[in-house]
């Protein structure tokens, strides 16, 4: 039975913060989240912030898991762009199809939008789920620095 993805409510913080911990201190992340961070990355979610976006996969009443979706625009694609900043499954309900499950409702509601996710190299399950859904690797290295 396939969830439902459905918007992040104010009920819903404290699974959510337990999962964003859980991925954050899993080696599918390459950095360190705080509690700080996740609490503001829900408050932007449930704000009327343009650049964010939380769901949840719900079925039944129990999460099984959810994602976080960033706004912005590719000069180099010349159209608007979507991150998959955060797509997190619990455990006990990976393998189920979720994953593939979200990015086809990623794509059904932003047509015409580039799609664009980082993965670490040797998470070689959600690499298959990526590239199954038809992701391509980058052939460069993204940089950053904080101001």
């Amino acid at each position: 039975m396939t969830p439902q993805i459905r918007k992040i409510t104010e009920d819903d913080r404290a699974s959510v913060l337990s999962m964003m911990d859980d991925f954050y201190s899993s080696p599918a992340v390459s950095t360190d989240g705080s509690e700080e961070i996740f609490n503001a990355d829900i408050d932007a979610c449930l704000s009327d912030s343009p650049f964010l976006e939380g769901y949840v996969f719900d079925l039944e009443g129990t999460l099984q898991g959810y994602a976080m979706l960033a706004h912005s625009f590719s000069t180099e694609y010349g159209r608007n762009c979507i991150w998959i900043e955060d797509l997190y499954i619990i455990r006990e309900h990976r393998g189920k199809g979720i994953g593939g499950h979200f990015i086809e409702f990623v794509k059904d509601n932003y047509p015409n939008t580039l799609i664009r996710l980082e993965v670490e190299e040797e998470n070689e399950t959600a690499v298959h789920t990526y590239k199954k859904a038809g992701f391509d690797f980058f052939p460069y290295l993204e940089m950053k620095t904080e101001a």
